[in-house]
């Protein structure tokens, strides 16, 4: 395993995951300054979250953050296929570490917070209507938005990722799908941003906390691989067929 890839992407994911979910709790939970701030405080802070990963893992890593970016850049063929377990494991613990810290962060505000849909919110996304397959479409085109563009701009080789575009223009592109497409199912756009968190739930005593909705948690997972997936094939065939005109 490369050292580098494993700690940019673990404190990487962890920035993401902290300061993502961190403004999700700092809005929906009880007695916080942020409460109710609503959804355009979420988007700009998950897009500023991106970009502090970003500027964390790039360097060492090329900041992918995101098992759907390292799956889309195997398919695309800028990273080999044996590199993809260390990134994806990396980012998990990353999202692991992300997660246990807003749960110590905000301990508090968990006890104050009666809504048990509120805490799982914290950690994970669920559909504004629960339809399965909308919803996977919705997590499929949301992802092929975030990886057809990061390859679209980005360039070859073991830097590629979502550094490959620039901490800026990745942050932004974070937030208009937040803003375009967010509404849906929240925008997972990322397995290890959403399962990660949820298994935190699930283990970790929270303060009065529900289940962790086992039942919608593969849609974030699967929608994100194929919408990673697709987007490369899609960036393949044309950009290879445009080469040939």
């Amino acid at each position: 395993m490369d050292p580098k890839v494993v700690i940019g992407e673990i404190f990487g994911t962890m920035m993401l995951i902290l300061l993502g979910d961190g403004v999700v709790a700092g809005v929906l939970l009880a007695k916080s300054k942020a409460q109710n701030a609503g959804w355009v405080v979420i988007t700009l802070a998950w897009g500023l979250a991106v970009f502090v990963g970003v500027v964390v893992a790039g360097p060492l890593s090329g900041a992918h953050l995101n098992p759907a970016v390292t799956i889309g850049l195997a398919v695309k063929g800028d990273l080999g296929w044996d590199k993809v377990p260390e990134y994806i494991i990396s980012q998990f613990i990353g999202a692991f570490l992300g997660a246990t810290l807003v749960s110590i962060h905000y301990w508090k505000h968990f006890q104050e917070t009666d809504d048990k849909g509120l805490k799982l919110a914290v950690f994970c996304t669920a559909p504004a209507i629960r339809n399965p397959t909308f919803n996977l479409i919705s997590e499929i085109i949301g992802t092929f938005a975030l990886v057809f563009v990061v390859m679209a701009f980005g360039t070859n080789g073991s830097a590629s990722g979502l550094a490959s575009l620039g901490a800026l223009p990745v942050a932004l592109l974070v937030v208009v799908i937040g803003m375009s497409l967010g509404g849906t199912t929240g925008y997972a756009i990322n397995p290890a941003r959403d399962l990660g968190p949820r298994i935190i739930h699930a283990v970790l005593p929270i303060p009065g906390k529900g289940d962790s909705d086992w039942s919608y948690s593969w849609i974030p997972v699967v929608g994100p691989v194929i919408g990673g997936a697709l987007a490369a094939v899609i960036y393949l065939a044309v950009w290879k067929g445009m080469a040939g005109m």
